[in-house]
């Protein structure tokens, strides 16, 4: 019992470790970027959400190597990707006047588009695995190939179609820009990626021994609160954005994070020696991919349609669309664990 305790304790205190170095890594990094000429959807999207997403990728690697728990690898990555989608919810709590869907950019839809292509075949990879059709060159599988191709193409078109923004955020951003220097600020985000990376090691190592002493399964503990866990970065930076009056980069954030975390299955597949990582982690994981594209799919639908009506002035029916859909999926894999 004691040595349970001392488990969450240590799970704690590294989620805790995660959740003070993102502050620090919102303003340094929007620092960087401006005086570099980005914009805010830009900084969101590809620098804030590959930093914020060193967690998961912290944790992935410390799964595979460490661990020994490939369900919780998979299961992070997946859970985080519904996790940063119902984070939408919380962002939309807090905005204050219209629905946060009404005040971004119909923009988003283009990565919110791509995260259901990357999020989609890495589920499709594990639903055909189960099959016994799963291609392999040695231990790697070749699904990983074309997650880290679909990547790069996501990358390039966003960063394509972002060129006017970051045309026109260099003056703007130029008049906000604090007396702190682009090498103080690149220390300060070093640091900060550091500690994330240390309490990112930590958390699979720590979650796997809790998973085990509880008898609950590994996957149900990697989809939950590991992912919730590694997930804090990106709430921190998106309300933090969301403070300074920038809802794009709030949005932007959370969905370049999933675009990334999907990337990190291929950054596992290649450190998990054994046999193709999605073909040795549960099949459950499947539910939860599919949950993640029906959320992407919810979060274009209130993009596009940009409702008014917000219940009881809080949140709209975007929101609650994506909190239900969340709520059923870690049901499912409650049961699963069962």
């Amino acid at each position: 019992m004691t040595t349970l305790i001392f488990c969450w304790v240590l799970f704690g205190l590294c989620a805790i470790l995660i959740l003070a170095a993102g502050p620090r890594l919102t303003r340094n990094a929007e620092i960087i970027a401006a005086k570099k000429g980005l914009s805010d959807e830009w900084v969101g999207l590809i620098l804030l959400a590959s930093i914020t997403s060193l967690p998961e990728l912290a944790a992935g690697v410390s799964s595979v190597t460490l661990a020994n728990a490939p369900d919780i690898a998979v299961g992070a990555v997946f859970g985080s990707c519904v996790f940063n989608l119902v984070m939408l919810v919380v962002l939309d709590f807090a905005v204050r006047g219209e629905s946060v869907y009404r005040q971004a950019r119909q923009a988003h839809i283009l990565s919110a588009g791509f995260g259901i292509m990357l999020v989609g075949f890495a589920g499709l990879t594990m639903m055909v695995g189960g099959f016994g059709i799963n291609p392999s060159i040695g231990h790697l599988g070749v699904g990983s190939f074309v997650i880290i191709g679909l990547y790069i193409i996501a990358t390039r078109a966003i960063y394509n179609y972002e060129a006017k923004l970051r045309e026109s955020a260099a003056l703007e951003a130029a008049k906000e820009l604090p007396e702190q220097s682009l090498s103080q600020a690149q220390k300060t985000v070093v640091y900060a990626a550091i500690a994330i990376l240390i309490g990112g090691s930590l958390l699979p190592v720590v979650g796997a021994e809790i998973a085990d002493r509880m008898a609950i399964g590994r996957g149900f503990m990697g989809t939950i609160f590991v992912a919730a866990a590694t997930s804090l970065p990106e709430l921190t930076v998106s309300l933090a954005a969301l403070r300074q009056g920038s809802v794009n980069m709030a949005i932007a954030n959370l969905l370049g994070s999933n675009l990334f975390n999907i990337l990190i299955l291929a950054v596992e597949d290649g450190l998990y020696l054994k046999a193709p990582l999605l073909e040795s982690a549960s099949p459950i994981h499947v539910a939860t991919a599919m949950a993640a594209m029906v959320m992407t799919g919810v979060v274009i639908a209130g993009l596009l349609y940009r409702p008014k009506t917000r219940l009881f002035r809080t949140v709209g029916w975007t929101s609650i669309a994506l909190f239900t859909v969340y709520l059923v999926n870690a049901y499912i894999v409650y049961l699963s664990a069962s």
